[in-house]
């Protein structure tokens, strides 16, 4: 098991190693504490746009779902009719300046998820460091958009927000301490407008006086050909599938494979954001007919590129009817807002 693993494993309870790394966990907690001051003080300064903007994020460390907050979101508001505009810091790219993402970025220089946003959406995308930068000059590029959806920046604190979405997924908060003893980026319960479920057991996460809601997560039933041409899942029962995922939690995406009656001969999981360049798929047994690469729609986007063959299976996530309704009774508050 690798490091990554035993710490997440390390987080889901109180034990031996998690109470090893206690004493590092005060210093961290230290250190955002005088972060946070400074900027409620005023020392460090935030920073906003003339257009709503609403956050998605999460307390705890690794993947909780943030991207298909983001997609749901964005796709919402885009059916009512409304110009929407993402900004992300672009986790894991070579390049370190602010630009757009378009639809043939290379996934190297953007980072995945937000090339995956850009082509998912259609919607502006732009990827910086400072995500005022980017939401800046995604404005100044698309002076139609009306609201900006931030993919991450919870702890963001630059960048001025009306909204704050937090989400969890099935491991809730871990075992309650912050990094490294436990999970937590900052200390939870904090301040927040919404909670948001991903998982299929929801946690009591959420404070009383913090509204939560859950949402519903399946495959899709196709997957994609890297030309956008649709695949039944029914087509491929039966078939000898390879399946590949660099995401978060791989087994999940594994067990939704099963959960559709797929039934991977083999199944790859690569650390969370892995590029595919070093991988190869491993070789049939002689005389077996070659199995059918398939993955995540968040690793087509650079896997396509090495492995055009791959079929991409599109995650379908559905938040509750109710967490839209909020979400818009809070933006509705926003000097400017209007949905149309």
């Amino acid at each position: 098991m690798t490091v990554g693993g035993r710490l997440q494993r390390a987080w889901l309870r109180r034990g031996a190693l998690a109470w090893l790394l206690r004493p590092l966990s005060w210093v961290f907690a230290s250190l955002a504490a005088l972060r946070r001051a400074l900027f409620a003080l005023g020392w460090l300064r935030r920073e906003g746009v003339p257009v709503p903007v609403v956050v998605v994020g999460n307390v705890v460390a690794g993947g909780a779902g943030k991207t298909p907050v983001v997609l749901a979101v964005t796709r919402h508001f885009q059916a009512r009719g409304l110009a929407v505009g993402i900004v992300s810091r672009g986790h894991g790219r070579s390049t370190d300046d602010c630009r757009e993402v378009l639809d043939d970025s290379d996934p190297a220089e953007v980072g995945d998820e937000p090339l995956l946003l850009r082509r998912a959406t259609g919607a502006p995308v732009f990827v910086a460091r400072r995500r005022v930068e980017a939401a800046r000059a995604l404005l100044a590029r698309h002076p139609d958009v009306r609201l900006i959806v931030c993919d991450d920046g919870l702890q963001h604190l630059a960048l001025r927000r009306d909204v704050e979405i937090c989400v969890f997924d099935d491991r809730g908060i871990g075992n309650g301490w912050l990094l490294p003893a436990g999970p937590l980026r900052e200390p939870w319960p904090r301040a927040c407008d919404l909670v948001l479920h991903t998982g299929g057991r929801p946690s009591a996460a959420a404070p009383g006086a913090i509204a939560g809601f859950g949402a519903r997560r399946a495959l899709a039933d196709h997957a994609l050909r890297s030309d956008g041409t649709r695949v039944p899942l029914d087509a491929l029962r039966g078939v000898p599938l390879l399946a590949v995922a660099a995401i978060a939690k791989p087994e999940g995406f594994f067990s939704m494979l099963r959960a559709c009656g797929l039934q991977p001969a083999t199944c790859v999981a690569l650390p969370d954001h892995d590029d595919f360049t070093t991988w190869t798929p491993p070789a049939s047994e002689p005389g077996a007919a070659p199995a059918t690469l398939v993955c995540t729609e968040k690793d087509a986007v650079k896997l396509w590129r090495l492995r055009p063959e791959a079929l991409a299976v599109p995650l379908v996530f559905e938040p509750d009817a109710a967490f839209f309704e909020a979400l818009e009774a809070k933006l509705s508050s926003v000097d400017g807002f209007q949905a149309a």
